[in-house]
């Protein structure tokens, strides 16, 4: 098969997507490798219908190659994942509203321009955890204790655009993180990114029943086929606090030959639509907090 893999600079170097690229290029197949952050493209000739059997970006929030992968669907070419599917979790926003119609159990979560504007949040939603709505990688993540701290947090978030805010999820200092990859779900505990001086490191785990049903609806509601979520297990139950596509797969046995051969397998079924996005969502109450109508919520929490 031909594939083009579209790799932001900040995994210029890095094992997840390069070490899969290699696996695939071993396995006799051609794969391109494309800069969209550091290259040159003619991109009317880049991006045309039969040059690859499919297109797969290992993305940052904000970064060029969505727009390239946009491009690529726009004239008829594979993607994995899904294009529509990558901006609905890029955007924690709209992740917020898709999350939350389907049921999903998300953390209630407020948006604003500037962290200042948080102090309209009732107090008893403290405290918050503040972050960038396309914030990645962890950047940006503020846990603000009270509104009287906020000036603080808007002074270091200051640039970053758009930012949600939630309440904070009680939890001992570290998170679930579940790898769901073509319908397998790994799951890891790792430490929390608010609690960077818990001696927690990441290690596989056995998944709970309950957090396999919400990691596999995720992937059914949002279209996702490689995609990873990070959970808090509350007092009320697992919350979900962030939903990321195309993950780095650590603790995943054979990661690199299981994700090389999802992509293949992707990549043969062709550009099919998952139903995830076009299903009608059920109406039903949001799953904490107050009146939805009121309030937004988001798939983040304590990590981006």
């Amino acid at each position: 098969m031909k594939l083009c893999f579209l790799v932001e600079e900040q995994y210029r170097h890095d094992g997840m997507p390069l070490d899969v690229v290699r696996k695939l290029t071993a396995w006799g197949h051609r794969v391109d490798v494309v800069r969209p952050g550091g290259s040159l493209l003619r991109i009317s000739e880049t991006v045309r219908a039969g040059t690859h059997d499919a297109w797969v970006l290992k993305t940052v929030s904000g970064g060029p190659g969505l727009t390239l992968l946009e491009a690529a669907a726009a004239v008829g070419l594979t993607t994995v994942n899904d294009v529509r599917s990558i901006r609905s979790v890029r955007d924690k926003a709209l992740a917020a509203v898709i999350a939350r119609q389907h049921g999903l159990p998300v953390p209630v979560t407020y948006t604003a321009p500037r962290a200042a504007l948080f102090a309209d949040v009732p107090g008893d939603m403290f405290p918050l955890v503040v972050k960038p709505a396309e914030g990645s990688a962890g950047r940006g993540v503020r846990l603000v204790a009270s509104p009287e701290k906020l000036d603080e947090v808007d002074e270091e978030l200051a640039g970053e655009g758009r930012l949600i805010a939630q309440p904070y999820v009680s939890n001992p200092g570290s998170d679930l993180k579940v790898y769901c990859l073509a319908g397998e779900l790994h799951a890891t505990v790792r430490r929390s990114p608010l609690h960077p001086d818990q001696p927690v490191d990441e290690r596989s785990v056995p998944l709970p029943a309950e957090v396999a049903s919400v990691a596999a609806q995720v992937g059914a509601v949002f279209g996702l086929d490689l995609y990873g979520i990070d959970v808090v297990l509350g007092p009320d139950g697992p919350v979900i606090v962030d939903i990321n596509d195309f993950p780095s797969f650590r603790r995943v046995p054979d990661s690199v030959s299981r994700v090389a051969g999802a992509i293949l397998d992707l990549a043969k079924a062709g550009s099919t639509p998952r139903a995830g996005l076009v299903v009608p969502a059920p109406r039903r109450s949001a799953a904490t907090g107050s009146d939805a109508s009121a309030l937004m919520s988001t798939a983040g929490g304590t990590a981006t």
